[in-house]
């Protein structure tokens, strides 16, 4: 181990970080995405930072595969955006880059600052590394690590939480759930996923804060919840969020019936199914995860005669107040009503259609390249293609387009 030290700015030398090297933890970067390994080594190359971090690092320290690959570095937006031709910048509050190769998205996030008054309201600032790890959320994903070297730092004293299995806010907890409740969600649902505990101080401040929950936007909730369902563990995050006070704010309806046994069965065979399937590569649908998650307590009058589209319409209503003020998409919702339909036996002719028209289509990802892990940096070469003669409007004479040198330059002709 090597400790990382600064100056206190008395002249004393003060530590400030563990930096653990490629034999004392878990992690090699023959798990992490090639694109993510990519990008990082083309910023470390312009002599920027940058790390892979978050819930990557996290989910490595456990044993499991990622989902997804975050980057942290020292460039800003604006010099990430024109270092890569496939980026493009996005949010308002805090600007932030997503890199595309095909269907992926690789996030890259510049070092925040950390103001010592929080509720300042400028928490939006560009600073160091140091800064950056003292505003991350919980301490199990406030770890930094560079490919380049192997090196895991820590600033937090996290991987110590890792050993204790807790989960620690770093952000003040009279702070950290105003300023974004979706952290208290967060915190139930690494609860269940990790198996680690919550201190008391971090279970004391969700019970008080749950009401918050109401001032988040119904897309990020909807977002949230959808995450839940595709976690494998959403029987458990369910019962958090009910134990805690924040399920009847988030689902009022649903939250009635949560604690009924067949609820909870259904949620934990979805739970099963998804295990099974991301052993295999695999996925479960989202249509299927809200039949799981509606098909219970669904109640259906079986004295009256009602035509397929009747009941069609009947189980869509049901479904639309018992999610309610969640709103996925509706073809979404028309497929697990297809679903429920198809156990009672009864298949509606227009129903497919109708679900499928209301699906997005596919479109050809114009933003970046399916992989550029095996491009060489110091060189990109431009593709070949059929030069577009011009007339110049003066002489009249055909004028051959310049041949762009990079795939950049291409890109932007």
């Amino acid at each position: 181990m090597i400790i990382r030290y600064k100056n206190d700015g008395k002249g004393r030398s003060v530590p400030v970080a563990r930096i653990y090297t490629q034999k004392e933890h878990p992690i090699t970067n023959s798990q992490i995405d090639k694109d993510a390994l990519w990008a990082i080594r083309k910023i470390q190359q312009t002599g920027g930072e940058a790390y892979i971090v978050g819930g990557a690092i996290r989910d490595m320290m456990l044993g499991r595969k990622p989902k997804d690959f975050d980057i942290a570095t020292s460039l800003s937006p604006r010099q990430v955006q024109r270092l890569f031709w496939n980026a493009r910048i996005i949010g308002r509050r805090f600007r932030i880059v997503h890199l595309f190769f095909g269907s992926k998205i690789i996030e890259v996030t510049t070092f925040r600052s950390d103001e010592e008054n929080f509720e300042d309201g400028r928490n939006n600032l560009f600073g160091t590394i140091e800064q950056d790890a003292k505003r991350r959320d919980f301490s199990i994903n406030s770890l930094y690590y560079n490919p380049a070297n192997g090196h895991l730092i820590d600033f937090n004293d996290a991987l110590s939480d890792f050993r204790k299995h807790q989960i620690r806010s770093l952000i003040p907890l009279s702070y950290t759930f105003t300023e974004d409740p979706v952290r208290m969600i967060r915190a139930l649902k690494y609860q269940a996923t990790t198996g680690f505990r919550l201190r008391h101080d971090v279970k004391k401040a969700i019970r008080k804060n749950a009401a918050m929950i109401e001032t988040c936007s119904t897309s990020r909730l909807t977002e949230e919840v959808s995450k839940i369902l595709s976690s494998g563990s959403s029987a458990k995050i369910f019962e958090n969020l009910r134990k805690y006070g924040l399920l009847a704010f988030i689902l009022p309806c649903w939250a009635q019936y949560a604690s009924i046994p067949a609820v909870s069965d259904s949620l934990k065979a979805l739970d099963q199914k998804i295990s099974e399937a991301q052993k295999e590569g695999q996925s479960i649908s989202k249509e299927e995860q809200i039949y799981a998650f509606i098909k219970p307590l669904l109640v259906l009058d079986t004295s009256q005669v009602m035509s397929a589209e009747e009941l069609f319409h009947e189980i869509f209503r049901q479904t639309k107040i018992l999610i309610s003020p969640m709103t996925p998409p509706n073809y979404e919702l028309e497929k697990a009503v297809d679903m429920i339909l198809a156990d009672m036996g009864i298949r509606r002719s227009r129903a497919r259609k109708s679900a499928e028209a209301r699906a997005p289509r596919k479109k050809p990802n114009t933003m970046g390249r399916k992989s550029a892990a095996n491009e060489e940096l110091s060189v990109v070469p431009a593709k070949k293609h059929k030069k577009r003669k011009k007339k110049n409007p003066k002489s009249g004479k055909i004028v051959m387009p310049p041949e762009p040198k990079t795939l950049a330059e291409e890109h932007d002709l």
